[in-house]
C-alpha cells in the first residue's frame, strides 16, 4: 500500500482522525458539503436535520464541536444553542452558529445564548477547519 502518495493527494492528516463534528442545518445541501468537506478533511461527521434530532444524537454521540444553522423549523439555531449550553454534560462544547443574516444583532443573539463562533453563508472549508482548530484542543 502506497500511503506517501495518499498524503500528498490531500489525504486527513491524523491529528483530526479523533474529532467528532456535528453540522445541524435543515438544507440538505448544507449537512451534505459541510459533511463532504469535513470527512475529506478527516474529521468524523455526525449531521442532523433541526434541534429536536440534535439533541437526541449529541448524547449518543458526544461531538466535540458543533455547527448549528440559527434558521430551523421547530427549534432553531439560537435555541438549540441555548438548550446545549445549559446542559451541564455539554456546557463545554464548542457552538458555532451558521447564518446567512450577518447583523451586529444577530452576532450579539448568539453571543448571549453561549456560541463560540459566528459564520456567515456561504462558508468555505477553511472557515470549518479555522473554527474547529479555533476551539478544539
Amino acid at each position: 500500500m502506497n500511503t506517501e502518495s495518499q498524503v500528498t493527494e490531500g489525504a486527513a492528516p491524523s491529528v483530526n482522525l479523533n474529532v467528532k463534528v456535528m453540522v445541524i442545518d435543515d438544507s440538505k445541501t448544507i449537512r451534505r458539503s459541510a459533511e463532504t468537506l469535513l470527512k475529506k478533511a478527516g474529521y468524523e461527521v455526525v449531521t442532523a436535520i433541526d434541534g429536536f434530532e440534535a439533541l437526541a444524537k449529541i448524547t449518543e454521540h458526544k461531538p466535540d464541536i458543533i455547527f448549528v444553522d440559527i434558521m430551523m423549523p421547530r427549534l432553531d439555531g439560537y435555541q438549540t444553542c441555548a438548550l446545549i449550553k445549559n446542559n451541564q454534560a455539554f456546557k463545554g462544547t464548542p457552538v458555532v452558529m451558521l447564518s446567512s443574516k450577518d447583523s451586529i444583532f444577530d452576532r450579539a443573539r448568539g453571543r448571549i445564548v453561549g456560541s463560540e463562533e459566528y459564520l456567515t453563508k456561504p462558508f468555505s472549508k477553511e472557515d470549518l477547519i479555522n473554527a474547529i482548530t479555533a476551539h478544539v484542543g
